[in-house]
């Protein structure tokens, strides 16, 4: 889950206040936590309008995109590296909601993902 952060320090401290733990990953442009095993984020660059974003854990985020796509969403935001060797993209599903996609190296995946064990399924 990423939150839109425009005041990134004051909601750093914030979330280190609530959840009890410093960000595995802070940089101006982006601050993670680890937490519990899930992505807890802050993006400066967030659109508070648009609200928090949930990112499903995927392999191989380029696979993921097109395989969503080719599905009938459509791309809000390509596949951009945050840092880390994490990279990201949303898209729109076709009832309207954001959808975020995350390659994390950090992320420890089961041996099967939802859609996996299909020659072109997400993340493959």
């Amino acid at each position: 889950m990423i939150y839109p952060a425009p005041d990134l320090a004051a909601a750093k401290t914030w979330w280190s206040s609530v959840l009890g733990i410093e960000p595995y990953f802070d940089e101006p442009f982006y601050v993670g936590f680890n937490v519990g095993g899930y992505e807890l984020a802050l993006d400066p660059n967030g659109d508070p309008a648009v609200g928090p974003v949930t990112y499903w854990g995927v392999r191989d985020v380029d696979a993921a995109l097109k395989w969503v796509v080719a599905a009938g969403a459509t791309v809000r935001a390509e596949v951009q590296e945050v840092g880390g060797g994490i990279r990201v993209a949303t898209v729109v599903e076709p009832s309207g909601a954001v959808v975020g996609l995350i390659e994390n190296p950090q992320f420890v995946l089961p041996d099967t993902l939802p859609g996996e064990g299909r020659a072109e399924g997400p993340g493959r």
